[in-house]
């Protein structure tokens, strides 16, 4: 074990990683539905099939990227994550633009074909970067040292992403009906403000990675014998699904997923229509930004948790808290008094949020290293491309949910007038509240059956200590 305490610039240089992961996702998840459902026109159904056949292209893209850099050999200095990541990075940055750039009659296609480009690239970058933290921070020390800094930059990574384009789009959403003569224009004006706004987000991405790639990465070197332990693809899937503490753990993260999306997914149109913020694009920035602030706050607060009640307890808590938390939003309304009340409402839903980002890499990161005691061999990519590959159905269940709403209370095409707007704003405070709180409900159940901690989990860590070779 290191005693070499790590740097501030390491911690920090590690951190950046956060922006081209977690802005480009967070981006994509706040706005992309948002933009191609009511600027671009598409369709509910349009939306709901995009988003299926998405899903299931990630059936494959996830899995088949993970042990794809599992049985990738050392290539030199680029090493093996670090070689991936140096493919990817510049792609992912350029998709914060080519998301919003849409050809005129291919607009169903495009999205398609965008969506699938992007997610390739992003699972890329993101199955190599989780890869290679537990490997470069073998030390459960340095790892939470490093955690809360990452963690508190993915706040920042997140903030940024919801803020930068509300200071650039207004309305985020058409206000006026298809039929009116000045609809054309609107619309004309809302697609250039989106591009800017990507265009920005694409600067910081790529600054971001270019700091975290070439001047924070480090590998191991891996022996041959090392590299030849590594299964086959099909042993591994095989392997990693048979695994039944994994597959509790990515249950309950897929789950906790699902409500993250689905409240960053629905905010924008709940805060135009149940908030009022019609015109007014920067305080829904502001309000999601109270809540990712909150939550950088709360991080610190995460860790004592952590140190008192261990992970798996830290997780559950803070997921039952993050339930309470949400209640209150069903009672908004469109006045004053509701607006400032969801500045507060947010702030407390920051502490449930801290609680799932800073637990759920630590538990996983558990899981790894009790399945490299088992079969002698560290096999993180192939974990994280396998939890991907779950985690990406909260994407189908989350585009499901809201195409059965917006379906059933009038919205099977975006319209800013329809003919009853009090079933909408039921849908919308039901996709707000009633179905994240299922969710999170289930996952605290996942993580009750959860069986890699107490006892067991300590014997884990003590056993690992005598084979530094696969930390």
């Amino acid at each position: 074990m290191s005693e070499r305490k790590l740097s501030f610039k390491e911690k920090a240089l590690f951190a950046t990683s956060s922006f081209p992961d977690q802005m480009t996702y967070q981006a994509f998840t706040i706005y992309v539905f948002t933009f191609y459902f009511a600027v671009v026109g598409l369709s509910m159904f349009e939306m709901w099939i995009g988003f299926i056949i998405w899903g299931v292209w990630n059936m494959v893209n996830d899995p088949i990227l993970g042990a794809l850099s599992e049985r990738t050999k050392q290539k030199g200095k680029l090493g093996k994550r670090k070689f991936y990541l140096i493919i990817s990075f510049i792609p992912l940055s350029l998709m914060m633009v080519l998301l919003y750039t849409v050809p005129a009659g291919f607009e169903f296609i495009y999205f398609i074909f965008i969506i699938f480009v992007f997610e390739f690239f992003y699972t890329m970058f993101s199955v190599n970067t989780n890869a290679v933290f537990p490997e470069m921070f073998p030390v459960e020390k340095d790892r939470g040292a490093i955690n809360v800094f990452l963690k508190s930059f993915t706040m920042i990574a997140v903030i940024l992403a919801s803020l930068v384009p509300t200071f650039v789009i207004a309305p985020l959403a058409p206000t006026l009906d298809k039929l009116d003569p000045g609809y054309p224009a609107e619309v004309a004006g809302i697609r250039s403000m989106y591009i800017m706004a990507g265009l920005i987000l694409f600067v910081i991405v790529l600054i971001m990675a270019i700091l975290f790639v070439f001047f924070s990465v480090k590998e191991k070197d891996e022996d041959t014998t090392t590299f030849e332990k590594r299964p086959s693809f099909i042993k591994s899937l095989k392997t990693t699904f048979s695994n039944r503490t994994f597959i509790k753990f990515t249950f309950g993260n897929m789950l906790i997923w699902y409500c993250f999306n689905l409240l960053l997914t629905v905010f924008p149109l709940f805060a135009i229509y149940i908030l009022g913020h019609i015109e007014g694009s920067l305080m829904i920035g502001v309000t999601l930004m109270i809540a990712l602030l909150s939550a950088a706050v709360f991080m610190p607060i995460q860790s004592k948790i952590r140190a008192k009640v261990g992970t798996r307890k830290g997780l559950m808590r803070g997921l039952g808290i993050w339930i309470i938390t949400l209640f209150p939003l069903i009672f908004l309304s469109n006045n004053e008094i509701s607006r400032i009340l969801a500045m507060v409402i947010f702030f407390t839903i920051g502490f449930g949020l801290s609680a799932a980002l800073f637990f759920i890499d630590l538990i996983h990161a558990d899981i790894i290293e009790e399945d490299a005691l088992k079969f002698g061999v560290k096999r993180a990519a192939s974990y994280y491309g396998v939890n991907a590959f779950i985690h990406r159905f909260s994407t189908i269940l989350g585009i499901t949910t809201i195409a059965i709403i917006f379906s059933g209370t009038g919205w099977s095409e975006y319209a800013p007038i329809i003919t009853d707007p009090a079933l909408r704003d039921i849908g919308l405070k039901a996709l707000i509240f009633l179905f994240p709180s299922i969710a999170l409900v289930g996952s605290i159940l996942f993580f009750k059956s959860y069986d890699l901690h107490g006892e067991r989990l300590e014997k884990m860590r003590e056993e690992l200590q005598k084979h530094p070779d696969l930390k």
